[in-house]
């Protein structure tokens, strides 16, 4: 009960005092929204992602490509000698290995490429976010996913991401 009356008191004062109080409320935006639905996140976003399924689908034609190889090296088992077949399987295996060195290469490629983009933004967005917060004098901005309840007008992520689309077109991710 003690401490909500401190609380009480601490909310009373900060609700009555004679500052301007919008520049007292934190304001929020969706980073998440602004990363997917910029024009520059967007471009960075279809690019990685063409890329991705690119790489997948080439790697799909090995795999299936491995698999034939390896019914035929089945299917000659009896007509080769010993030594011929566990060669024939070690270069199969060594192919495999090969392959999925391929793919776990493309998945982190493209994973930096992601962070890479992912920080760009961010070096371009948080100027923005500044000048906006000392042109509207505001305090506070807090990332919308760290929010349980607020009130939608302290929404400010529609104004920045037309902000960053003006200072940003794409990201070079090549």
């Amino acid at each position: 009960m003690k401490n909500f009356n401190i609380y009480l008191i601490i909310f009373s004062i900060f609700i009555f005092s004679e500052k301007n109080i919008s520049a007292e409320i934190p304001h929020f935006l969706d980073f998440k929204l602004i990363l997917n639905k910029s024009v520059a996140g967007k471009k960075a976003q279809d690019f990685l992602k063409n890329k991705l399924d690119k790489g997948i689908q080439s790697l799909q034609a090995k795999e299936k490509n491995l698999l034939e190889e390896e019914k035929k090296i089945i299917q000659q088992k009896k007509v080769l000698s010993e030594d011929e077949y566990k060669k024939k399987i070690l270069d199969l295996r060594s192919k495999v290995s090969s392959l999925q060195k391929d793919r776990n290469k493309l998945l982190r490629n493209v994973a930096e490429q992601r962070s890479k983009a992912r920080d760009t933004l961010l070096k371009n967005l948080n100027p923005i976010i500044n000048d906006f917060m000392k042109e509207k004098k505001i305090r506070m901005v807090v990332d919308k996913k760290s929010l349980l309840l607020a009130d939608e007008n302290l929404d400010i992520t529609n104004e920045i991401m037309d902000l960053l689309n003006k200072k940003l077109k794409s990201i070079n991710l090549k």
